[in-house]
């Protein structure tokens, strides 16, 4: 046992002399209250530790105990539905034992010890197991069915296998002919990405349900993307959207020093949601992941790393997985405000020299992957992060080296959530390069020419950003009709399409076909309009017909009864243009 004293406090940061034999990451307990700590710097027998909870009250010579491990996290049945705060102790279960308020040295499973769980085994006697190999399943939730693996170091053949029945996750549900004794969890070090056979190309997109992430900035399965934007822009309710929304099995959802208040909102909201997919709760296949901006820093800069570990394992079950980080900018403060009570060199704007890296290493653990275990499944991770630039200013160093490592940048525009446009995604700041990869799957699934419109409605939306400059120096009068048609469908593509109004019953969600057909709706209308005005039409008379309004009223049509009318709408549109009547 390694036992060491305490020789120096400097907030969350502790140093212990006597801790000859510690490693780097190794979990400690420190003082009298059993502190939870991690080693990160070690000199000679000196261990630079920092504490995961409120160092208030420890003195010098207190007790530092070495647990000889690393920082892991418990799996099994039972993630599912359970809310934890960031070294993954579950908060319902401690508010019971401590009340609103998390006490110092708090102990608690993170899985339910007692509960007995119906147990489906997969493999007999005699069968060669390796790491990554389904033992059995086990119902979690409605909709999940829980897979029980070999953990990945192991494997081994099967000796014994206890037959389908009831058991509680500590029961030895399996041993191997080299003794070795498996039960329902395994624990796994949240630092260390978990392994896999290979990794494979994003070809399916991550759909969301919002039309300008869908058809404009689309990602795929397995991808990685920021949502920065400043205070105010709708971070948090586009995450929230994403989560209740998106085509994905499991949703992981970290609060990572996020405002008490909406943390709060996200944890009484997400238990009543209902999951749009089965009816069932959508706490059903979520996990939640707390550690709001008042709980000690140390334990923010963990949470992320135990939200990503706890999505890699349901990944290595063959689910697709989605994990919602907010904020990534919280995360990039904790990491600032210890490495400067470490009195390390800082970099730009007081950010440690090595953030870089950090992120880097954080959002390569998403991706679609074969996992362990030699069968056919295939999981996925994607990761959406939500960057807090202060002042909205995206050249500040969590937003520009995030933007190096992910693959699709959602820019939220201050100026368009005051003007109450939701999402508020800029259409002309943000980008995807993801597009190549999806499209295929869009072209074989919604429509073989989807890239041509979503690409002449981008076209439209680029021209009406250059004719704004123009009509602000001179007014829109003095443009010929042909370019006030393009500002006309370009209002109508902001106003009718790419906005969406979350709280709304049918438009919260819009599938990619249904976007689509609306897209070409519109775009239908463009190219009938330019015809009428090259034969002498007036744009007054354009702007006036009857199905301007229909189109209008597209995003609040339910989906079945929208996707059966917009193929009439071309035969409408052209036929009440071809109605007017040139003098």
């Amino acid at each position: 046992m390694i036992v060491g004293t305490i020789t120096k406090i400097t907030g969350p940061v502790v140093v212990a002399d006597g801790m000859t034999g510690a490693k780097m990451y190794d979990i400690v307990r420190v003082g009298a209250e059993g502190l939870m700590g991690e080693v990160i710097r070690l000199e000679g027998d000196t261990a630079t530790i920092q504490v995961y909870e409120d160092t208030s009250g420890l003195k010098f010579g207190d007790p530092v105990e070495s647990t000889e491990g690393p920082l892991t996290v418990e799996l099994g049945p039972g993630l599912l539905s359970s809310i934890y705060d960031g070294v993954q102790r579950p908060l319902p279960l401690i508010a019971e034992q401590s009340g609103d308020y998390i006490e110092r040295g708090t102990v608690a499973s993170a899985l339910d010890r007692e509960r007995l769980w119906e147990f489906t085994p997969v493999v007999s006697v005699g069968d060669d197991v390796v790491g990554g190999t389904v033992l059995a399943t086990v119902p979690e939730g409605q909709t999940i069915v829980h897979k029980v693996m070999v953990p990945p170091e192991i494997k081994g053949r099967i000796k014994s296998i206890s037959p389908k029945g009831e058991y509680n996750i500590d029961h030895v549900i399996a041993t191997l002919e080299d003794g070795t004794e498996l039960t329902m969890t395994q624990r796994w070090p949240v630092r260390q990405g978990r392994p896999y056979m290979r990794k494979l190309d994003p070809t399916t997109p991550f759909t969301t349900g919002m039309r300008i992430l869908d058809t404009f900035f689309p990602i795929a399965l397995g991808g990685n993307a920021i949502i920065p934007g400043g205070f105010g822009t709708g971070k948090t309710v586009t995450q929230q959207s994403l989560a209740k929304w998106a085509d994905v099995d499991i949703i992981c959802y970290i609060g990572c020093g996020e405002r008490g208040n909406e943390m709060t909102e996200v944890l009484t909201e997400f238990p009543e949601l209902e999951d749009p997919r089965s009816g069932a709760p959508l706490m059903d296949r979520t996990i939640l992941v707390a550690n709001t901006s008042n709980m000690p820093v140390a334990a923010r800069e963990a949470s992320i790393y135990v939200g990503v570990t706890l999505a890699e394992y349901y990944r290595d079950m063959g689910y697709q997985v989605a994990m919602m980080a907010d904020s990534t900018s919280r995360w990039g403060e904790a990491l600032r405000e210890v490495s400067g009570r470490l009195e390390e060199m800082p970099g730009e704007e007081g950010y440690p020299a090595y953030l870089a890296t950090r992120l880097a290493a954080f959002y390569e653990r998403s991706g679609r992957v074969q996992p362990l275990g030699g069968d056919d499944r295939v999981g996925s991770v994607t990761m959406v992060g939500a960057v807090s630039p202060a002042g909205g200013d995206m050249s500040e160093p969590m937003t520009q080296n995030s933007l190096r490592v992910t693959g699709a940048f959602w820019a939220l525009d201050t100026s368009l959530a005051h003007r109450r446009h939701f999402p508020a995604i800029s259409w002309t700041k943000s980008y995807t390069l993801f597009l190549s990869q999806v499209r295929g799957w869009y072209e074989q699934n919604v429509a073989p020419d989807w890239l041509d419109y979503r690409d002449r409605a981008m076209a439209v939306l680029q021209k009406e950003t250059e004719l704004q400059e123009i009509v602000q120096l001179v007014g829109p009068d003095a443009l010929p009709e042909s370019e006030k048609i393009i500002l006309e469908v370009a209002r109508m593509l902001r106003e009718d399409f790419l906005q969406q109004f979350a709280f709304d019953e049918v438009d919260a969600y819009c599938p990619p076909k249904k976007a689509y057909w609306m897209l070409k709706v519109i775009m239908a209308f463009y190219d009938n309009a330019v015809g009428a005005l090259n034969r002498g039409a007036s744009l007054r008379q354009i702007l006036e017909l009857p199905i301007k309004d229909d189109i209008a009223m597209m995003k609040t049509t339910p989906h079945e009864e929208a996707l059966a009318m917009m193929p009439e709408f071309a035969a409408k549109i052209a036929d009440q243009v071809a109605g007017i009547e040139v003098y």
